[in-house]
């Protein structure tokens, strides 16, 4: 079974994918990019290109995600990305963002059937790439499922990544498994599950219940944990390489930002998710947070080690 890493907008970026592959390299199959959202005259911002520019991800099978809601600039994004050598792509309809949702995108388009199946229709008429969707099952309400399977179903997609919730669940409460039995039984694509995978119990619970799904996608379970990448297969999993991901992720932001704080906003991000690793670790943590510059966030970190 594949392993896919979730994208996360302002997290996973080229700088983090690079530093993961580096140091946890070991069996993920696919990454995903942040999503790429393109304008009328703007396919790709300048961020947006650097990010996923073969350059930049070297080694790496990377997807690029597109979040749209006319197929007109989906295809045109999808046209420059093809032009960098990539043949697959993902749509995303899974963002429960709130500004996002405001125009139509991401969750959003899934409360419109009508104008999802008009895009979907014209997506895979005209594209000659490979198309896989990652949705939630509804914006409002589960029952709302079944009738975008039933859409999902009429075309070629190259992989239906679902992640069990509704919109408005955001992240919060149980992915609804009885949605995902029903595409797991009825979808006429490949399935993968996305959602609360954080560690090696989740992960064989998902696998064992669901042998015929392609692939497992985890988002924050990675970053909450890098070491899961290796556990998962029985890898090193010392310690010591979360300082060595870490060395190599500061280095990464050093090289590709100026000065102290834009740094010090990306490592203070991360250690969000990752101090969990550290039990009764809360004084460095308090460090962490209100350190001002490289220096003393470096020092504090020595500690942490």
């Amino acid at each position: 079974m594949n392993l896919y890493f979730a994208p996360l907008e302002g997290i996973t970026g080229y700088v983090y994918r690079n530093a993961f592959h580096k140091i946890f390299k070991s069996n993920i199959d696919k990454y995903f990019s942040p999503f790429i959202s393109p304008g009328v005259n703007q396919p790709l911002t300048p961020k947006e290109l650097r990010d996923i520019h073969p350059d930049n991800n070297k080694g790496i099978k990377l997807i690029p995600q597109i979040l749209a809601n006319n197929p007109d600039d989906f295809l045109l994004a999808s046209t420059y990305i093809r032009d960098l050598g990539y043949n697959e792509i993902n749509l995303n309809l899974g963002c429960p963002s709130g500004t996002v949702v405001a125009k139509g995108k991401g969750s959003g388009l899934l409360a419109d059937t009508d104008k999802l199946l008009r895009m979907l229709d014209k997506i895979y008429e005209k594209t000659d790439m490979e198309v896989s969707v990652k949705t939630r099952i509804g914006k409002d309400d589960p029952d709302e499922f079944p009738e975008l399977l039933e859409i999902f179903n009429r075309f070629p997609i190259k992989e239906l990544i679902i992640h069990p919730r509704i919109r408005t669940d955001f992240y919060k409460n149980t992915p609804n498994m009885e949605m995902f039995e029903l595409a797991y039984k009825e979808s006429k694509n490949p399935v993968c599950y996305n959602g609360d995978v954080v560690d090696i119990d989740g992960f064989n619970s998902i696998a064992e219940k669901y042998p015929d799904m392609t692939a497992v996608m985890i988002g924050r379970g990675f970053l909450r944990n890098p070491l899961l990448a290796n556990e998962l297969i029985n890898e090193n999993v010392d310690m010591k390489l979360i300082k060595k991901f870490h060395d190599e992720l500061l280095a990464g932001y050093e090289e590709v930002m100026s000065g102290d704080k834009p740094v010090l906003f990306k490592m203070k991000e991360i250690w969000c998710y990752m101090m969990d690793l550290y039990k009764d670790s809360e004084k460095i943590a308090k460090k962490i947070r209100k350190a001002g510059k490289l220096s003393v966030y470096k020092e504090v970190v020595g500690e942490l080690f």
